[in-house]
């Protein structure tokens, strides 16, 4: 009987310890499968059960049994029942994850939008755009190569190839069409840069300014500017690994206000010498954007009024943060045909239909490589300056995301392709290079 309850006291020791040890881990599990679900079921409007079956049904996240509330809109993830977490959709805002123990403000801010409505179609309105057929486009071609990207490998969920300002190509997943919301993931790093770049055009900002932390001014971190942080080149330590417990993960899952995680980091490199790709980063500029308006509400207001709802991506949203923050580093959804607007924006060096937004300046910086970036990476915006993909001209650049979210612009050959799906694995050289092909 003894050796019966030593047995029994040692398993329950080793079990003790093992939820100890894993706790942590449980806690990101369940929140980022609150988090992903409420935004799926009451952001994308897809079904609960939809949502389990793709974007949470990949392990550990798979772990996690999830339930919604539609009349409160609350999401509650647990991790085999052990540890429950909980996020809340408010209109404007998104699905929130709330840290356990806490509660949202029930007045919090929303940002005013002011939608764009006029007659044009696509791009710049909304209504359907009109047949245009290029007699230099081999469309048999570029269908078959537009299909091949819908597969159980790549899971793409749409594909739209713009030329000219014209659709010549779009196709969408079952269960998905030109309506269907979809998560950027860091492609939202590119929406935050170009904020500073609408303000750095209007001169009422300066980018080459020191960053303005007071945290900062009594040590070496005191020597890094706006634009260092744009090209994620501070020196700052930051931890990007989605795999494990880490800066990025407690960041998303982990806090209240995403805008101060990287803010008490030391430095490990020098300014303008050390690039890493950093999610803390981005959120730090979204700090950066909050402190230049006298209000939350105008901080809100700005991101819709001066860029998205300016160039009628009106199907956007931009979630936050328990403290209202925008979570610019990872959560903006839209549709294809939104995302492709903010690629055509670039393409036309800022001007969206003779509306100025900023200008070629603007995009020669943001598009120029970051010193120790290896040619890949400018102010928020990926590059292909180093070859990353050979066979695609090296001044194509893009907003990448998480799983595969891409938009390319291809300046030389007046096209933006975009890219939406649930993994990485498409051969995104042979996709490009096959699309160029097309053009006789």
């Amino acid at each position: 009987m003894k050796i019966l309850r030593r047995s029994l006291l040692l398993l329950f020791t080793i079990l003790l310890l093992a939820v100890f040890y894993n706790y942590p881990k449980l806690n990101i599990i369940a929140g980022y499968a609150a988090k992903m679900s409420g935004s799926s079921v009451f952001l994308a409007k897809r079904s609960l059960a939809f949502t389990d079956s793709t974007d949470t049904n990949f392990s550990p996240v798979n772990l996690a049994s999830n339930r919604v509330d539609a009349e409160t809109k609350t999401t509650y993830s647990s991790a085999f029942g052990l540890l429950t977490r909980k996020a809340e959709y408010r209109e404007g805002l998104g699905n929130i994850l709330v840290l356990d123990g806490t509660n949202l403000a029930e007045d919090m801010p929303v940002p005013k939008r002011n939608r764009l409505e006029n007659d044009l179609a696509f791009p710049y309105g909304n209504k359907e755009p009109k047949d245009t057929v290029f007699s230099t486009v081999d469309y048999t071609k570029l269908n078959a190569t537009v299909d091949a990207m819908f597969n159980d490998v790549n899971k793409t969920r749409a594909v739209l190839i713009v030329y000219k300002d014209k659709i010549i190509a779009e196709k969408y997943d079952t269960n998905f069409d030109k309506n269907s919301i979809l998560l950027g993931w860091s492609m939202t790093k590119s929406i935050t840069s170009t904020l500073f770049g609408v303000l750095q055009c209007k001169g009422a900002m300066n980018i080459y300014d020191k960053a303005p932390y007071e945290e900062w001014k009594n040590d070496d971190r005191k020597n890094i500017t706006i634009h260092n942080l744009l090209q994620m080149n501070s020196g700052l330590e930051w931890d990007e690994n989605y795999n494990t417990i880490s800066d990025v993960t407690k960041m998303l899952f982990l806090s209240e206000d995403v805008t101060t995680a990287q803010i008490d980091k030391p430095l490990v490199g020098k300014p303008n010498e050390t690039w890493n790709y950093s999610s803390g980063t981005t959120n730090l500029l979204s700090g950066i954007l909050r402190k230049q308006f006298n209000t939350h509400q105008e901080y809100l207001d700005f991101w819709y009024s001066a860029l998205i709802d300016r160039i009628g991506m009106n199907s956007m949203t931009i979630e936050t943060d328990m403290k209202g923050n925008y979570i610019g580093s990872s959560y903006a959804w839209a549709t294809a045909r939104d995302w492709a607007k903010l690629g055509l924006l670039y393409l036309h060096d800022g001007n969206w239909n003779g509306d100025a937004l900023f200008d070629k300046d603007w995009v020669k910086y943001a598009t120029t490589p970051t010193p120790t970036s290896d040619g890949w990476y400018g102010a928020q915006i990926w590059l292909n300056a180093g070859s990353r993909y050979p066979d695609v001209p090296k001044n194509m650049y893009s907003f990448n995301g998480y799983q595969g979210q891409n938009v390319f612009v291809l300046p030389d050959q007046d096209l933006v392709v975009v890219r939406l799906g649930l993994t990485k694995n498409a051969d995104v050289n042979h996709f490009l290079s096959e699309v160029l092909n097309s053009f006789k």
